[in-house]
This record gives structure tokens, sequence and C-alpha cells, in this order.
């Protein structure tokens, strides 16, 4: 492995050399003279601007954790099969993977379980700049794809046309627009919206506000993320916008209430100011009352998003969502995306996906020996393709179907929609890439394949004004891709529901994958089966 301690495309910073120390990632021969901008030299600038991704960039990307963990979903192998069909007849006519279901329900404990098209959850996009500027596309690619949304935390918040009452939120116009966006072309029958909320919104009363006032059925509380262990944060720009959420407060660093601060802003000593959001400190009971209160006020269901925190707290989690009777517990790996989490923090702490999983199946197992609830599960942290949520799902099977229903994804998505709306911008003004419009030709119409069943299923509505083209991306992107892979994935391995997975259907590639997850590998799944089936050579 070679190190990245002093040299990150997150941060714009790389090394002189490429044979780099190992330990310190430094260049073995640093020269006075060198005009390279390490994480160092960037660090003895910038200070702590260096400790998030580049500001350069700020709400036109999303970042990610760029260290290898050792174990991941690659480390595990689908398996094929041959004899015999599970949930379709064993007919070639009807085996085929298109006749595969990749529907899924969440929430199954409750009195009406909330389906999904394909196992899909859009993971919390909330304030952050680039959430807000493709929001649009996101909730109507997420609607037409029938899969649940989840609007993040701090939106009212951060909505400078919020009108809060007594410290209660009584309106706030971009919450308003999520939710409609969402709702213009739902079903009602697959899918739905969810708002998170975190420590600010629920002193802001964000939940009372969007139970009540716009109707919405599902609100998740959010302890944590897997990109990071502190609150949420975003850039300011502008002085005024800064002290305005620090009146509403948010912690502003710097302050910008201090005249130095605000003389060294104008003077363009920097050019940002760090919105924080502060962390909660979960107690059992207490969260139990409150579930209950949320129920007894609106909400129809109640999910919970936490982080990747100590295997201690993983046991914590599920015993109060156990006892609270969570309808969804989302479990955010290290290895997810973020709009501006610090650097460090997202390589060098938190509990990776795969680990964090295995952890949870450990806790799963206990509370069902013990007879106790055991609520839906979804993973999120660096899910991009349908295999790594076929592994997921099957390796959550711990004898009576899955206990992970879906997986939750937010980078994928949104380099989705990010991806369609770019592209189809270079076609109007004629700059497309010429590899790529002599494949595709300059018409979206012709080059997002799904273009053509949107139009015939939502007549009348103008593709590319009234369903942005980054929303026929989106929803390309999870029923063209992600539903279509994991049919044929499914097809392969001749189970023809997600529901029909098993922690046998995967192989583990190591040993080490192996102890961590109890998942065999190929040689101790050989010793096992074949013996048996060639001893018994009339059966």
């Amino acid at each position: 492995m070679i190190s990245i301690e002093n040299a990150r495309s997150t941060t714009g910073t790389r090394s002189r050399v490429e044979d780099i120390s190992p330990i310190s990632g430094m260049c073995p021969l640093c020269i006075e003279e060198c005009n390279v901008v390490c994480e160092v030299g960037k660090g003895a600038f910038r200070g702590r601007e260096v400790l998030y991704p580049s500001t350069e960039y700020f709400g036109q990307s999303t970042a990610a954790s760029n260290k290898n963990y050792l174990l991941d979903w690659s480390h595990f192998q689908i398996l094929a099969e041959l004899l015999g069909a599970y949930g379709v007849e064993p007919d070639p006519d009807k085996a085929f993977f298109e006749n595969a279901n990749v529907t899924t329900q969440v929430a199954t404990h409750s009195g009406k379980p909330i389906d999904l098209k394909v196992p899909i959850v859009l993971a919390g996009l909330g304030s952050t700049e680039v959430a807000k500027r493709n929001w649009n596309s996101l909730a109507k690619g997420s609607a037409m794809s029938g899969i649940i949304e989840v609007v993040g935390e701090n939106v009212c918040g951060m909505d400078p046309a919020s009108v809060y009452t007594g410290g209660k939120v009584v309106r706030s116009p971009d919450m308003e627009n999520r939710i409609a966006q969402f709702r213009d072309l739902w079903d009602g029958k697959f899918g739905n919206i969810a708002v998170q909320t975190n420590v600010e919104d629920l002193r802001g009363g964000v939940d009372a506000y969007v139970t009540s006032k716009l109707e919405v059925d599902i609100i998740e509380r959010k302890w944590g993320q897997g990109a990071k262990a502190i609150g949420g944060e975003v850039r300011l720009k502008s002085l005024e916008r800064a002290i305005e959420l620090k009146k509403r407060g948010y912690l502003v660093l710097p302050d910008p209430l201090d005249p130095e601060v605000q003389e060294a802003f104008k003077a363009g000593a920097f050019k940002t100011f760090e919105r924080h959001s502060r962390v909660g400190f979960p107690a059992h009971r207490t969260f139990v009352e409150d579930v209950e209160n949320l129920r007894g006020t609106g909400a129809r269901y109640v999910f919970l998003k936490t982080g990747a925190y100590r295997p201690e707290v993983v046991a914590f989690t599920m015993k109060a969502a156990s006892e609270a009777k969570i309808d969804l517990l989302t479990f955010d790996g290290a290895g997810g995306g973020t709009g501006m989490s610090p650097v460090p923090m997202m390589n060098e702490m938190s509990t990776p996906t795969v680990h964090l999983e295995a952890q949870v199946l450990l806790a799963a197992k206990i509370l069902k020996k013990q007879g106790r609830f055991v609520p839906d599960i979804c993973f999120a942290g660096g899910f991009t393709n349908e295999s790594q949520v076929y592994k997921a799902i099957a390796m959550s099977n711990l004898g009576d179907g899955p206990l992970v229903k879906a997986v939750a994804m937010a980078r994928a998505p949104l380099t989705a929609v990010m991806k369609s709306t770019h592209f189809t911008k270079l076609a109007a003004e004629g700059r497309l890439p010429k590899a790529f419009a002599a494949e595709y030709t300059e018409d979206p119409h012709n080059f997002f394949v799904r273009s053509g069943d949107v139009e015939r299923n939502y007549p009348g509505k103008v593709l590319g004004k009234d369903i942005p083209w980054g929303a026929v991306g989106l929803n390309t992107f999870l029923e063209e891709r992600i539903g279509e892979g994991l049919k044929q994935l499914l097809a392969g391995s001749r189970k023809f529901r997600l529901d029909l997975l098993e922690r046998d259907d995967i192989a583990s590639l190591s040993e080490y994958a192996a102890k961590v997850t109890g998942i065999e590998t190929f040689d101790q799944m050989a010793s096992r089966t074949i013996p048996g089936m060639l001893e018994c050579w009339d059966k």
C-alpha cells in the first residue's frame, strides 16, 4: 500500500516525487525550492481549510474516503447455480432474468409496509449546496424510481426564507419545495419521502412542522454518519449569511460577530465561514420516549440513521431500536460520501461497512435468540452498484429472510444527476465530447435510453422542462442499471426474489473476510459439500 498521508486529491495536494516515504507520505528528499504544494505545505498556508475537501469545488462536488480498508464487498464472490430455481418455476421459458423480482419492502413490522421498486434509499441530502442545486432532479428521479428519498438535516435552519415563531419553524419554502418536487411525480404506491432531523432540527420543531403542515409520513432521527463523527457542516460565502445562521443558533467559525474576523474576511484573508451542527448524546429511555412521542404526534413511520461507532455503540443502538420498534434502522459505514466532512476523519475514523454489517448481524443474532424485536436494517457506506447491494442483502439472512431490506446511496445517485445535467448542458451548447456524440448523437432523447419510457409514463410532461434530464438520468441509473443488474445476478444464482438470498449465495475470497463475517471461503464450502454429493451417488 502507498501512503497518501501527505498528498490527497480531495484537498488538492500532491507530492513532488512518486517514491514517497511510506510512513510519512513525504518525499524522501524534501527540498527548500519545491513549488509543489503537499499537505504539510498547504497546511502552512491555509491551516484548517486543509482539513476539508477543496473549497474550490464546494457546492459542486461530493467527497469520500480514499483509504484501502483491506476488506470490502469485492472480497466476496456471488455463487452461480445450475440445479433448480427458487421463486420461479424451473422452466427455461420462465427462469429468465427479466422475470426476477427486485422489489422490496421496508417497515415490514408496521401495519403498512413501504414498497420499493428497487432496494434503494436515497440517503439524507440536506443543507449542502450540492444537494440544493440538484434537488429537483433528485426528487423527481427518486419518485419515478419508486424509492424512499430522505430530505437531510438542517434544511429549514439553512433556508433564508424560513419563518420562526418562538424558536420553532412555521414555514420553510425550501422544505416545501423539496417535498413538492418529489410528490409531483410520485405514484403514491412505491417509495415515499422522509425528513431527517438532528439536534438543531429537533430544537427548531422541524418534525412537528413537516408532519402537521406538510403531511410527511416518515421522520428519520439522525445520530451520525460514516463519513464523520461530528455534526454536519457547510461553507458560507458571505458575512451576512454567517451572521444570520449564528443568530439562528448554529456554530459558525470563525465568529462572524467578531469585528476583527469581519475585517479579515472583508480583506480577503479567508473566503468562507464554516457552519457546524451540534452532536447529540442519545440516552436509551429518552430515545424510546421520543419515538413514542413522534408516533403520537403524526409520524406514521420512524427511522433512525446512525454512524459507524464503536462495537458497543452498535449494541446500544440495536437495543434502543429494538425497544423503540424502529421501522428502519440505517447504519452508515466508513467509506461513504459527504458534502463537507473533514478529510482525515473520513479516512481514519469509523468502522468500514463490511465490518459494521458483521457487528450488526452479531447483535441481531443475540436479539433474535432472546425473542426481541429486530428492526428492518438498511446499510450505507460507499455503495455504487448492484453486486454490492446483492452481497449486503445476502449476508444478512440469519435463517428467516434477509434483515437488510435495502441499501442507502447518496454519492452515486448524485453523480448520476450531475453527469446527466452536465452532458445535456454540453449538448445544448454544441460542446459534447466528440466520441460521445458519435456514439449516442447530440440529442438527449437518444442518449438517455429511458427517455421514451419516461415520456410514455408521464404524458404531457416535457423532458428537460417538467422533468429535468437529471431526473431521467437518475431513473435510468436506478432502474436500468441497478435494477436490471440485480435481476441478472438473481437469475444467475437462480434466486428470483431478493428475500430468497442467503449467506451461502456468496463466498469469501480470503480467510480474513471469512473470519470477519463468517461467510465460508470457496475451499471451506467445497470440503463441506463435494464429499457428501459424491458419496451419495444414487441420490
